[in-house]
């Protein structure tokens, strides 16, 4: 915040009383710029995760994500980041990446390597999607947990990033039923074609999820908006025409301030868990359709195998126009409970850029949601610095591990939390408050003489207080009731014996907070 010697209209001011949740954030990695996370936990032996990130970096703890060692991974077909760990009912993890192969040509096909020992070994790895020089990208998988099938889908491009309108960009399936030694032939699962340019009209971010019957769905988004489609034989035929479950007017690629890219990319899930919304789909994205500066965090589901969908619902609850972005969720199938986990702006001036790391709870199929922030500090990302294009969450037995990449002086890292979700649920939910822009202060910074200005519609309940940065009242100064009008109540803060800091004045008006922050100087 500026010095000024007029009055300061505070619209857009997100703080926070109290201070972070004491979060249990644990640094998987600071090397080799790290960034576009995947995770993933042995339901068998949940002591046992892998995790990846671009380009070839891969994880591996044995002791629930407390402690991790970092190895990078090798291919004859070349490693070239996308990473999707997925793990099957062996116990053996698979790494799905992009190719860069020796001779051939750059992202040509989509490798499989597969560990039977958390990581120590790899196979050198299969492949799919091979098809002369057209690009592979974006793949995500599934696990049929009763049979280890395993289903593939993501973008063909015919030419990666190319305006020209006879290229086309089309989503591909492929399987493997031999725990990742072979593939099938890949096939065709969108009926509409997108270009080729990496951008709304684009046909991307395909995620399959596995039916309670082994019905093969996906999900994707391009220029009709979000859309689904399913398999009922294994993936062998899909419907003709995909099902719209959005038209996302404002399309799936959008600007956030401080990120090199950023995109809503959907992700499906089904509910397995035998509870109350078995068989249910839940699909989670964001978009801007709120507006450029408000993105959003939604969810939509559907009880019929995807034949209607509920309008979207957002998870994210502050009410703020402030950007959300950049989500995942997961579904743990021992209890049905989502859980999301995605970047988040809504405590401060979004002209800092500082973001946050929150996690969203359903325990009721998608009907509610707690919203608990997980990072232990904010921190400010860079346009020049790439920053990956998602992140990614994992949940089993009600341990959750979300992971995601963080900037600090100029340094990419990933990281996880092992905070217990009981004790995310049992910490008080951080206030929010945003201020309107009919309350003022000024001078800011100031030495001596501080005032509040405000008006009052009716008459209200008023109570001003001073608080350290760490959450700490400090003093009343006024709890009364004021009459309808513009009041301007000086603070005499020489007289209160601040040292030179930084401090914060909250006003609150029939129960509705308003906080500002103002700098202490001689």
């Amino acid at each position: 915040m500026k010095a000024s010697i007029t009055p300061l209209k505070l619209s857009l001011i997100y703080l926070v009383l109290p201070t972070y949740l004491h979060a249990q954030n644990v640094v998987i990695s600071t090397s080799n710029s790290p960034n576009e996370p995947s995770i993933m936990v042995d339901p068998k032996n949940p002591n046992h995760l892998i995790a990846g990130a671009n380009l070839y970096n891969y994880y591996t703890s044995d002791d629930a994500g407390a402690t991790w060692t970092e190895n990078i991974l090798t291919s004859p077909q070349g490693v070239w980041g996308d990473p999707v760990i997925d793990v099957d009912t062996n116990g053996d993890f698979y790494f799905f990446h992009l190719s860069n192969p020796p001779t051939g040509n750059w992202i040509d096909r989509i490798v499989c390597q597969k560990t039977s020992d958390l990581g120590t070994t790899w196979t050198p790895g299969s492949y799919t999607g091979l098809n002369g020089t057209k690009a592979q990208d974006k793949q995500w998988s599934i696990i049929d947990r009763t049979n280890n099938n395993i289903y593939l889908t993501w973008t063909q491009f015919d030419n990666y990033g190319s305006s020209n309108p006879s290229d086309s960009s089309l989503i591909l399936f492929s399987k493997s039923l031999d725990t990742g030694n072979t593939w099938s032939t890949p096939v065709r699962v969108s009926n509409q074609a997108g270009n080729c340019i990496d951008e709304d009209d684009t046909v991307e971010g395909a995620t399959p999820a596995i039916g309670p019957n082994g019905e093969i769905y996906v999900a994707w988004t391009g220029p009709n908006g979000l859309v689904f489609n399913r398999s009922l034989d294994q993936g062998d035929t899909w419907l003709d025409e995909e099902i719209t479950i959005d038209n996302l007017t404002t399309g799936w690629a959008f600007d956030i301030p401080g990120i090199n890219r950023a995109n809503g990319l959907p992700i499906l899930k089904c509910d397995l868990s035998g509870g109350p919304n078995h068989g249910t789909l839940y699909l989670n994205w964001s978009d801007q359709r709120n507006g450029i500066t408000n993105t959003d965090i939604f969810l939509s589901k559907s009880t019929d195998g995807g034949n209607t969908w509920t309008s979207p619902v957002l998870v994210n609850d502050d009410n703020a126009e402030v950007q959300q972005f950049f989500t995942w969720m997961d579904i743990d199938q021992t209890t049905g409970h989502l859980y999301f986990v995605f970047y988040d702006r809504r405590h401060y001036n979004p002209s800092t850029l500082q973001t946050d790391v929150y996690m969203a709870i359903s325990q009721d199929g998608g009907t509610t949601f707690e919203n608990r922030r997980i990072s232990e500090s904010p921190f400010i990302p860079d346009p020049g610095i790439f920053f990956g294009d998602y992140t990614n969450i994992v949940a089993h037995g009600g341990k959750v591990h979300p992971i995601w990449t963080r900037l600090h002086q100029g340094q990419l890292s990933i990281l996880t939390d092992i905070t217990p979700i009981d004790q995310i649920l049992s910490t008080p939910k951080p206030e929010v408050v945003i201020e309107n822009n009919q309350i003022q202060q000024y001078p800011n910074p100031t030495s001596h003489l501080s005032y509040v200005s405000f008006k009052l519609h009716k008459d209200s309940k008023i109570n001003l207080e001073i608080y350290d940065l760490q959450g700490q009242l400090l003093t009343v100064l006024e709890n009364k009731t004021m009459s309808y009008g513009k009041h301007i109540i000086p603070i005499d803060l020489k007289a209160l014996d601040l040292p030179n800091g930084s401090y914060l004045k909250k006003l609150t008006i029939d129960g509705k907070p308003h906080v500002m922050k103002v700098f202490v100087i001689e």
